[in-house]
């Protein structure tokens, strides 16, 4: 496993989340690009690394196909609710 190199960026509410419902399911990152794309969702490696560390912008589309895909709301992705 690799470590962060850069520390959590700003620019969204959902990164950390998102990596810690991901890494629950016991799923690489490889995986969830797989399920994004099928989704329609056209995101790279490198994007889905900068959405975790929180340095990448996420769309709404985005928001609510991580969601589906890691079977999580919307609202806990946005740090409203607790799992």
């Amino acid at each position: 496993m690799r470590l962060r190199k850069q520390s959590l960026g700003d620019r969204n509410l959902v990164g950390a989340r998102v990596e810690a419902a991901r890494k629950k399911k016991g799923m690489k990152q490889k995986e969830l690009l797989a399920q994004l794309q099928v989704r329609g969702v056209d995101m790279n490696a490198s994007g889905l690394s900068k959405l975790e560390g929180q340095i990448r912008y996420v769309t709404d589309v985005e928001l609510v196909a991580l969601s589906d895909i890691l079977e999580v709301s919307v609202n806990f992705l946005l740090g409203r609710e607790e799992r």
